[in-house]
């Protein structure tokens, strides 16, 4: 009888360990808790960068009290974790990145926002949008200031989700950062909506 029961048990258990399937979604609320502290520290002009390089989102409830909740635990203890995962923003890349983003901003793309030439993109970059709000003779340096920024925000997007073994994140993370760019977006400041038309916050 005695083997009977473990030969049952184990049966249970192999057949419970094989049911249980961890997915591992995109963070949502992590990254924009990430994206937002990114975002703040370029456009607040160079304040200090984050202490955490982990954003986390809450702790999701456990139910101890229940056993198949406390023998999931036992059996699968990174259940949990995996279904709420961290985002990894910061990376030897990234902070370059950061640094460039920055000094850009301070020194040619502030000036270019409160002028209306240049407007954030549905997509995580900025364009230029009315290139007659710059004299003639600095259009040249306007469009190199815009290309390397875009060429820095691809490589952040790209970085992100490969710091994150998650490569086929990259649009989600692109989508985030793109929200958060417009949120943080100064009165006046221009952006793109999700059709694709300018609107002025």
């Amino acid at each position: 009888m005695r083997k009977l029961v473990y030969g049952f048990l184990t049966t249970a258990l192999v057949v419970l360990v094989g049911c249980v399937t961890i997915n591992v979604y995109f963070p949502e609320a992590a990254a924009q808790k990430a994206a937002d502290q990114f975002i703040g520290t370029v456009l607040d002009n160079g304040a200090p960068a984050p202490a955490s390089s982990t954003a986390q989102p809450p702790a999701r409830p456990r139910k101890h009290d229940q056993p198949s909740a406390m023998l999931l635990d036992l059996l699968v203890p990174a259940a949990y974790a995996a279904d709420t995962p961290n985002i990894r923003l910061q990376t030897t890349t990234t902070e370059a990145i950061r640094a460039r983003m920055q000094e850009r901003f301070r020194s040619t793309l502030a000036a270019l926002f409160d002028s209306g030439a240049v407007g954030f993109t549905r997509d995580g970059l900025v364009a230029v949008r009315d290139a007659a709000k710059v004299p003639l003779d600095q259009r040249a340096g306007l469009n190199a200031a815009v290309a390397d920024e875009n060429r820095d925000r691809d490589a952040l997007y790209r970085e992100v989700a490969n710091a994150n073994n998650h490569p086929e994140w990259e649009a989600q993370i692109r989508a985030t950062f793109a929200k958060g760019w417009i949120e943080r977006a100064r009165a006046g400041w221009y952006y793109q909506d999700p059709s694709g038309a300018w609107k002025q916050k």
